[in-house]
């Protein structure tokens, strides 16, 4: 069923009305074919009824129960029979042997069984032809005949013989064509007003979409209906504020940054003066440290609005580069060989996200092996070692900035736990995921997927 349902606001408000008229004209069609029974019941079985009755009386007074005999006027005629009429099936119809039973109980006449039977009626029948133009013009237009016969106890069976209406089909092409009808002075008017509240709602969900802190294109034209362009009006009025405050949050982290590299910087000049070359190096070691923590911090804060352009670029160089450093440190490091893979991205970011990795590998389990594997829709790059790996329950964890599994915050196994954590944001960034997975044989395997669009 939901496959079925309209997505799309004015779609689900069309077909919303269409089931509404629909169950509106079922209700109606009910109370139409409830009337037409009770016109039926007032025009055709009171009098049969009627009739019957006045022969049952003019038979108990020793008149005859049959007032004319011709043929033109049998169908509206009581005739006395010794037996029922053979042609008389089990297909009757209750209400109207209701009627009768009542109507002789009414008059204080006995009555014993009675049947019924309706019989359609041939319109090119050659018996309408030799009868009164009138009455075989009603017989068409009813379409059946009615046959009810009632057995008077020692004297017979009266028989009588009237018109039917057998068909609801002049009702129903009626009522189809008022739903029609309805249909479309409704629905099209529907279809409109979903369509005009639904176009700047589309716009406005595309902007939100697209949206981008400080680009001007973000805002979205104010049309519709009142309520909607004051929801636009609205978006309009977040993304600038939001733009503003991260401008006014770039501001700060730029003066942040300033504020502590100068002293980081001289504290570097003045390190140079200790005169242990073991206190030196782990002082400089400590001011590298933080240096790394600073821009850590400032690139994620910055992610958002990132002043690296996307470009084109061969993602197997990128990895294959990022390698060679390691290596060129002494790093365990092996990549596996792989074909040329263009992907446009922001190559300064993602390989600060692949480097990342590559260092928790070599933190955690002295070395890494890297590969490249791509698809027909995705390229991944896979980052194995053979270390500890990650308690699975933990594996989301790491993705919090901050966090670490290992919580002495020894420089040996370690930063202050943002690596992943911006890895992460770098690869969302570029639309892609970043997964960490247990590995069978033992040790962890980190996967970047991107797409290839």
């Amino acid at each position: 069923m939901s496959r079925l349902w309209p997505r799309s606001l004015s779609g689900q408000i069309a077909l919303l009305v269409a089931i509404a008229l629909f169950v509106a004209q079922a209700i109606n069609f009910g109370l139409l074919l409830r009337e037409r029974r009770a016109v039926r019941f007032a025009q055709v079985t009171v009098p049969a009824v009627t009739r019957m009755v006045d022969a049952a009386e003019r038979l108990r007074s020793g008149r005859p129960a049959t007032a004319h005999q011709r043929a033109r006027e049998r169908l509206r005629s009581v005739r006395l029979m010794p037996y029922a009429p053979p042609a008389l099936s089990t297909i009757g119809d209750d209400e109207f042997e209701n009627a009768v039973r009542a109507a002789f109980a009414d008059a204080g006449l006995q009555v014993g069984q009675i049947q019924t039977a309706i019989r359609p009626i041939d319109p090119d029948n050659p018996a309408l032809a030799r009868m009164d133009r009138v009455h075989a013009e009603r017989l068409r237009r009813f379409g059946a005949i009615l046959t009810v016969a009632a057995e008077i106890p020692a004297q017979g069976w009266l028989v009588l013989e009237t018109p039917w209406p057998n068909t609801n089909q002049p009702l129903i092409w009626q009522l189809i064509a008022q739903t029609l009808i309805l249909y479309g002075f409704v629905l099209l008017p529907v279809l409109w007003i979903g369509r005009r509240i639904s176009k700047p709602l589309r716009a406005l969900a595309q902007a939100a979409h697209d949206y981008r802190p400080g680009s001007a294109a973000n805002t979205v034209e104010e049309s519709g209906p009142g309520d909607v362009q004051a929801v636009i009006a609205a978006f309009n009025g977040m993304s600038i504020r939001v733009s503003g405050m991260l401008e006014e949050k770039d501001r700060m982290l730029g003066a942040i940054g300033h504020d502590l590299r100068t002293p980081l910087a001289a504290l570097r000049v003045r390190i140079e003066s200790v005169e242990d070359d073991s206190d030196r190096a782990k002082m400089a070691e400590t001011i590298d440290e933080m240096n790394r923590t600073l821009e850590d911090i400032l690139s994620l804060a910055r992610l958002g609005r990132p002043s690296e352009a996307e470009t084109q670029v061969d993602l197997a160089a990128l990895v294959d580069a990022v390698v060679e450093d390691f290596r060129d440190l002494g790093a365990d490091v092996t990549f596996e060989e792989s074909e040329r893979q263009r992907i446009r991205i922001r190559p300064t970011l993602m390989r600060r996200a692949i480097r990342n990795l590559i260092e928790n590998a070599i933190k955690y389990a002295g070395g890494a092996e890297v590969r490249l594997v791509a698809d027909a829709a995705h390229i991944r790059i896979e980052v194995a070692d053979r270390g500890p790996g990650i308690p699975h329950e933990q594996i989301a964890l790491v993705f919090q900035p901050f966090t670490r599994l290992e919580t002495s915050r020894n420089r040996e196994t370690g930063g202050i736990g943002l690596g992943l954590a911006l890895a992460q944001a770098i690869v969302r960034d570029a639309g892609g995921e970043i997964a960490l997975a247990n590995r069978q044989d033992g040790g962890l395997l980190a996967t970047i997927t991107l797409p290839r669009g």
